[in-house]
């Protein structure tokens, strides 16, 4: 395989592994990394959805111990039936909405005034939420989260089907605004991703089948190590920084990029590929 397009798929990977899980849209990154090397057709989009489930991974070796207590105990514990139940509520409005909308949403959103525009919107809100003063009867713990708390994390997530939202940032900064504490956001954003990140590849993997071989795995395997590894270190880092710190940085870099892309499209100095 051509050493140049791996080298593209490891930049790529390792985009979406410090991306995924950061409040700062992966999507959005990778669709304009994808711009810039060149690496924007059919076959590179289910890329960018397959290599998520490298990012996957990593969360799952991270809360390992939970995943697996949870697995375990499933039959007979309530508490872990409670959870597994949160998260397939939670799940379900993403499933339902992206089957409905998913093909217009790629067909007229995909694009870098959108994911730009978004990346600032999305930067206020994150600012607005950082401001406002925490409730007293905030949840601090994602086993005291009610059904009702879980499908408003559903719906919240469901916002980051449009490219430049971000998924974390959706379910993270929602999470925090419907009365989650920082660190239960945080955590159920991370098991959130999970059926909704893995469900989102092999669907897209057993749609777009057709433009796939064995031919591509070299291309796929760089991409969902680098994806790995990236996002392992990453979801270590974000767990200790969120223990002391707020997203309101990550507001600023939206603003930050949001602005450069915005004016390099409209300049034309960078021509942005829809």
């Amino acid at each position: 395989m051509d050493t140049l397009l791996l080298l593209k798929a490891a930049v790529m990977g390792v985009v979406e592994g410090l991306t995924e899980f950061l409040p700062i849209s992966s999507t959005g990154h990778l669709i304009l990394a994808g711009s810039l090397l060149g690496f924007a057709d059919a076959k590179a989009k289910v890329f960018d959805i397959a290599i998520q489930t490298g990012a996957i991974l990593a969360v799952v070796i991270v809360y390992w111990h939970r995943i697996r207590d949870t697995l375990v105990s499933l039959p007979h514990s309530r508490s872990a039936q409670h959870f597994a139940l949160n998260v397939l509520i939670a799940f379900l409005p993403a499933v339902v909405l992206g089957l409905l909308f998913g093909k217009a949403i790629k067909a007229h959103l995909f694009t870098a005034p959108v994911v730009a525009s978004t990346f600032i919107l999305g930067a206020f809100v994150i600012l607005w939420a950082e401001r406002r003063p925490q409730s007293a009867t905030c949840v601090y713990r994602v086993d005291e989260m009610t059904a009702w708390d879980a499908l408003k994390v559903g719906l919240v997530q469901c916002a980051a089907m449009v490219p430049g939202t971000s998924r974390s940032g959706a379910t993270i900064i929602g999470g925090m605004l419907l009365g989650l504490s920082r660190q239960t956001a945080t955590d159920f954003s991370f098991f959130l991703a999970i059926p909704t990140l893995i469900g989102a590849g092999a669907y897209s993997l057993y749609k777009e089948r057709a433009l796939l071989s064995w031919a591509d795995a070299p291309l796929f395997g760089v991409g969902l190590l680098l994806s790995f590894v990236s996002a392992w270190v990453c979801v270590r880092w974000l767990l200790r920084y969120i223990a002391s710190h707020s997203f309101v940085p990550f507001a600023w870099y939206r603003i930050a990029f949001g602005v450069v892309v915005l004016l390099t499209w409209w300049s034309g100095a960078v021509v942005w590929a829809d």
